[in-house]
Order: structure tokens, then C-alpha cells, then sequence
């Protein structure tokens, strides 16, 4: 039975002083995260938010431990990149 994991990270972007400042950083996240993991990635909240942040990547295995060992990875590029910014990380599990 296929396993879907779904990682929700909430980012605070302190320095970002507007719309187009947050999207690129949100739009360079999403970018690498798909690139270097193959999962899917998407902002979920907060779009009309300067500093704010809710994105969601997701991973779809036949192997729950593969899934958990991706969005694990994911977790820690997005904390590598991000630092401080990235508040909380959730992870839930769709079977």
C-alpha cells in the first residue's frame, strides 16, 4: 500500500519587506527542494503575508521508511537554508 507524507513548514521571513522579497525566497526554496528531492512542493498560506510562510511538501512511496527518510531530508535542507526563519515543521502521514 502506497504511504504519502506530507511535510508542512512554517517559515517567518524577518527580513522581507515585501511581496516580491518573500516570493523569492519562498519561490528559491520550493525550487530546490523539488530539484534535490523530487517531491512536490507548494505554499499553502499566507499568501498576502510579507514575513509569513506555510509550504507543504509531499512524498508518495510504496516504503513508509523511504517516505520518512526523504521528508527528514527535506527538513533539514529547508532548516540549512532557511536558519531561525523556519519556525515549526509538521509532518503527517496519508495511507
Amino acid at each position: 500500500m502506497p504511504t504519502v507524507g506530507v511535510l508542512t513548514l512554517e517559515v517567518r521571513l524577518e527580513n522581507s519587506h515585501s511581496l516580491k522579497e518573500k516570493r523569492q525566497v519562498v519561490q528559491g526554496l520550493k525550487d530546490r527542494l523539488r530539484r534535490k528531492f523530487n517531491v512536490a512542493v507548494a505554499e499553502i498560506d499566507y499568501h498576502d503575508l510579507w514575513q509569513r510562510a506555510l509550504v507543504a511538501a509531499v512524498t508518495v512511496s510504496g516504503d513508509h521508511q523511504h517516505a520518512a527518510l526523504v521528508l527528514d531530508a527535506v527538513e533539514r535542507e529547508a532548516a540549512a537554508l532557511l536558519g531561525p526563519g523556519l519556525v515549526a515543521a509538521t509532518v503527517e502521514w496519508l495511507s
